[in-house]
């Protein structure tokens, strides 16, 4: 695919990862009905209980509560005492307070400390199997929020491994953290032994990132047929659409992508400036790709641009204005481009677009105007500085500056990219070396 100036859309939005607020705790450590076992085949050794003081299972019970109900005051009070030890002899109060401040730490933002917390209440390793595993799952995901993806899926191996459990939300997870890791093809496993799973509800990351790593592993054609029905599901949903349409450009069918956003834009479905930037993009890449339809489809990419700013969703940018001189270009309309072009410059962060401009007054013979933009553009910075001496050189040329000419032209010879181009410029001009 010839890019030029244009970049690839991204295949997903970002992926979505669902954490627990907090972990399910038994509050009554011998209840009368005993319930059946969460993990039935555990190889860890169920510890036995030591709390045997009705007080410290008063203060826990009504610390956690605390916890759960938002009193986050009220839960330290009775809970810190429990965690460090002071106010109790049972391991196993130490750990569900450890546990109960994790929580907390974690709804206040404090990830690292969550997980800190967490992991001591786990080492502490008086725990049932089923608090112990359950809280060891909600360690993982605490893991991920804090992106130490490699001891996450540590982790949860060591989950699946010990309580000898298989949910199909584990396998999502275990696919999430398979594709940050950039290990695409277990990602697609992973996700799709979840959706295969008895107790699955699937859920929209799932397919997305089955998506994006199918587009990782060159599988573009199942990208976007897996983006289409989800589509077809959720026709009214902008997300499934984005998804859809950027699965259709990392398969390169350019046609299907603009079809299936123009469709979109008709019904109204698009609210997002993205959007609008995205569709002109492909447009022009199509273009390049076929060079038949690619004046009409640089038309279509301005009038796209256009209408977003017309209806205010697009905001006038360097990027913006740009992309309608580029879009200009490519149709042939050179001052329309250089209208745009000027437009983008002041707001640009470099001197590229002023380059461009400079560039256009050169071919328009605009010598004046052209040699103040390329001093304009390389005074802000330029990636190619040799080029844009050898603009300003012209320039000056054209302004029968010989010697000025001769000045910049020394300078793009200095240039390993325009060296060649400057010194036969020079030799020709009757300096050359």
């Amino acid at each position: 695919m010839k890019q030029g100036s244009f970049i690839k859309l991204a295949l997903a939005t970002a992926i979505a990862l669902s954490l627990a607020s907090g972990a399910a705790v038994a509050r009554d450590t011998a209840p009368k009905d005993k319930k059946e076992a969460l993990y039935p085949n555990a190889t860890r050794t169920e510890p036995k209980l030591d709390l045997k003081s009705e007080k410290d299972q008063k203060a826990l019970n009504e610390g956690l509560d605390a916890a759960n109900n938002g009193e986050k005051d009220k839960a330290l009070q009775l809970l810190q005492p429990l965690a460090d030890g002071s106010a109790t002899s049972s391991k196993y109060a130490q750990a569900l307070a450890l546990q109960g401040i994790a929580n907390m730490k974690y709804n206040d933002g404090d990830v690292k400390g969550a997980i800190t917390t967490l992991k001591q209440a786990l080492d502490i390793g008086v725990m049932p199997n089923d608090t112990y595993f359950q809280l060891k799952y909600m360690y993982t995901q605490f893991l991920v929020a804090d992106e130490q993806y490699d001891a996450a899926l540590k982790s949860l191996q060591e989950w699946r491994a010990e309580g000898k459990k298989e949910t199909a939300d584990s396998y999502g997870l275990e696919g999430n953290i398979d594709y940050r890791l950039g290990k695409f093809p277990e990602a697609i496993a992973a996700i799709t032994k979840a959706k295969s799973m008895p107790d699955a509800k699937p859920q929209g990351s799932w397919d997305q990132i089955l998506a994006a790593s199918y587009a990782e592993t060159g599988q573009g054609d199942k990208a976007a047929e897996l983006a289409a029905a989800e589509l077809q599901k959720n026709p009214n949903d902008p997300t499934a659409l984005n998804n859809a349409a950027s699965a259709l450009i990392q398969a390169q069918k350019y046609p299907d992508a603009i079809a299936l956003m123009e469709k979109g834009r008709a019904s109204g479905a698009f609210n997002d400036e993205k959007q609008y930037i995205n569709l002109a993009k492909v447009y022009l890449i199509d273009g390049q790709d076929h060079t038949d339809r690619q004046e009409a489809n640089a038309a279509k990419a301005a009038a796209v641009l256009d209408d977003g700013l017309a209806k205010g969703v697009v905001k006038p940018s360097a990027e913006v204005y740009k992309l309608q001189g580029d879009a200009a270009i490519t149709a042939g309309k050179e001052d329309a481009a250089l209208a745009a072009y000027q437009k983008a410059a002041p707001l640009a962060k470099d001197g590229e677009v002023m380059l461009s401009v400079a560039r256009l007054q050169l071919q328009k013979n605009q010598y004046a105007a052209a040699e103040k933009s390329a001093t304009d553009a390389i005074s802000k910075g330029v990636q190619h500085k040799g080029q844009a001496y050898m603009v300003r050189a012209e320039a000056k040329r054209g302004q029968k500056n010989k010697q000025g000419a001769i000045a910049d032209m020394k300078l793009a010879a200095q240039d390993p990219e325009t060296s060649a181009k400057a010194n036969a410029w020079l030799k020709t001009a009757g300096t050359g070396k």
